[in-house]
């Protein structure tokens, strides 16, 4: 007889700080080291992970993906997600919140996005499934969503990009935008209010909805564009709102 799976539920107050796929990692993580969730033990599917912590999709599959770049867990399609052994778990290639410190260094790793991107993009537009788009629609709808109430609209623009490295049907794309991680949506380095803040964010949105619609009608040449256009103009306007920073060797 099968083991039923152990329900999980999130436990205490969420801390601001953290994303809410952050903390369906924190609580999975939690469970397996405490042994709640067993080495070679099958984690609850995706829609009882939903159920049982009051999360979308999109972030489960957000939090499953960064438990797997971290070697807690394996997919295995067609099966499902299993708890690897400590010996397993081999320490990834990462690039955390903590290494990109300054403006410098998004300039620099919005240069790596835009070779990454771009071609996840074209990727996307020739591989991407009806279930794909409409977690991006769902993210670009959040993503608007929260720009309107004026909140913190990262990671709904981070799930968004994430979905299109998925889309790709590549693991490799979804496991380096994992690495990479929300931290890199340079959001937070732009200082603009009132009229020039709503006429960036239109401009934003449009970038996005651009992508989108190249990848929804299979153009994978509009999409690699679109990708290229929206990461490139990211990087000139965060290089433009850096410019008074003085050089940290001057």
């Amino acid at each position: 007889m099968t083991e039923p799976k152990p329900a999980l539920s999130f436990t205490g107050p969420k801390r601001r700080a953290r994303t809410l796929a952050q903390e369906v990692v924190a609580e999975l993580t939690d469970a397996i080291r405490s042994g709640q969730l067993k080495v070679g033990g099958k984690l609850p599917t995706e829609s009882e992970i939903m159920s049982s912590m009051g999360v979308s999709r999109t972030v489960v599959r957000e939090a499953l993906s960064n438990l797997q770049a971290s070697g807690l867990v394996e997919t295995r399609h067609g099966i499902g997600t299993f708890v690897l052994a400590p010996a397993t778990a081999q320490a990834p290639f990462r690039i955390g919140p903590g290494a990109v410190l300054t403006a410098i260094d998004i300039l620099a790793m919005l240069e790596l996005r835009i070779s990454l991107e771009a071609e996840a993009a074209a990727l996307a537009a020739v591989r991407r499934s009806d279930d794909h788009l409409a977690d991006m629609r769902q993210a670009l709808t959040a993503l608007q969503a929260t720009v309107a109430e004026g909140g913190d609209s990262v990671e709904s623009d981070f799930a968004f990009h994430l979905t299109v490295a998925r889309a790709t049907g590549n693991r490799y794309f979804t496991d380096m935008m994992m690495h990479l991680g929300n931290a890199l949506i340079p959001r937070s380095r732009l200082q603009v209010e009132g009229a020039a803040r709503r006429q960036y964010l239109d401009r934003l949105e449009l970038e996005h909805e651009n992508i989108f619609d190249a990848i929804a009608r299979g153009d994978a040449e509009g999409a690699r564009a679109a990708m290229r256009m929206h990461l490139t103009h990211s990087r000139e306007r965060l290089r433009a709102a850096s410019e008074s920073i003085p050089s940290p060797h001057s």
